[in-house]
């Protein structure tokens, strides 16, 4: 198999970078049909998900991440179960594989089959080594290592089938929001994009609400009315109806703006179109909960000065990871490295 080079794939991403931010007619196309095949992956929504991966892929941040990484002289075929939550989510594990210089064996999600192989066949346009690293299964076997999103149902069957060869499994995640009731309107505003960016589906979007025990709430909701065209869109309707007539019916407290339905609740995942929220007394006891709850929150959103053991993001940034922003904050470089 051709060597590959940091320089050659450095090349290859940064010329991917490109395309994305000016995808040709035929992707277009794509990205306009899309809501064909899975209703939640609008036009606008593949333009987020596009703009985001413009974004992580920076010639500067290419070139900085690729300074830790060793290219494999010996490929291995590397397993990958790719999620479909959200648009062209898998395409960071992918890139990781082929910047080790090992081989993506790819289980594509039935909900994303479409744009993520007409992303990958532009970039084996442009690096044509590429296209022997590049390998789409319907199921995984003579694999050497497995990356494996899911649920928390689907990783015990990960597990099971994938234990014994170096794996990286990943289960179901939330992100969370801290305010300390200090916010400007505009910090609430860019926070309406960790909630409602992609519908609110991915593992990075906040479910759950931290906010002082004398907060009033309705400094939160108004800074989100930019959002409200998302109860537009009907499968986010059925849930916000769906979810609202449960509260009513069983006469549970909660605050409802039209289009995000906001109730008190331990819990740290909330339905689709719900956010629970818990009020807190001093920020020391907020931090010890995120530390206990470490293991199923993938970021923290907020200005305060947190001492937790997940990442800390600015609001509005959760769903702009960096190319070293890692899933589970799990370093795959490094787990592709040891292989």
């Amino acid at each position: 198999m051709p060597m590959l080079t940091a320089e050659k794939l450095i090349i290859a991403f940064k010329k991917l970078s490109h395309f994305v931010a000016n995808p040709d007619p035929e992707f277009k196309n794509l990205i306009l049909s899309a809501s064909n095949s899975n209703a939640w992956f609008s036009p606008e929504e593949v333009e987020k998900a596009l703009k985001a991966l413009h974004d992580m892929l920076n010639e500067s941040d290419i070139e900085t991440w690729f300074k830790g990484i060793k290219i494999s002289e010996t490929p291995k075929k590397v397993g990958l179960i790719l999620a479909g939550n959200i648009p062209m989510v898998g395409f960071h594990d992918v890139i990781s594989v082929l910047a080790t210089g090992n081989i993506a064996l790819i289980k594509l999600s039935s909900s994303d089959d479409k744009l993520l192989p007409a992303l990958f066949k532009r970039l084996i346009a442009i690096e044509p080594l590429l296209a022997d690293r590049i390998i789409y299964v319907e199921r995984l076997k003579d694999f050497e290592a497995v990356i494996a999103t899911g649920s928390n149902n689907t990783s015990r069957y990960f597990e099971f089938y994938f234990g014994k060869v170096p794996n990286i499994i990943r289960k179901n995640r939330n992100s969370v929001a801290v305010l300390t009731g200090k916010e400007s309107k505009e910090e609430i505003t860019v926070l309406g994009h960790d909630i409602f960016d992609y519908f609110g589906l991915g593992c990075r979007n906040v479910s759950k609400l931290y906010i002082p025990e004398d907060y009033d709430i309705k400094y939160f909701y108004e800074p989100l009315e930019p959002f409200q065209p998302i109860i537009n869109h009907f499968k986010y309707n059925n849930n916000y109806d769906y979810n609202k007539s449960i509260y009513l019916v069983n006469a549970a407290t909660h605050y409802d703006n039209g289009f995000l339905l906001l109730k008190e609740d331990v819990n740290m995942v909330s339905p689709l179109a719900v956010l629970y929220y818990e009020r807190y007394q001093n920020i020391e006891e907020v931090q010890e909960r995120l530390n206990q709850e470490a293991e199923n929150i993938q970021c923290v959103v907020s200005n305060a000065d947190l001492k937790v053991n997940t990442v800390v993001l600015e609001p509005g940034q959760s769903q702009h990871p960096r190319l070293w922003d890692y899933a589970d904050n799990v370093n795959t470089i490094d787990f592709l490295n040891k292989i």
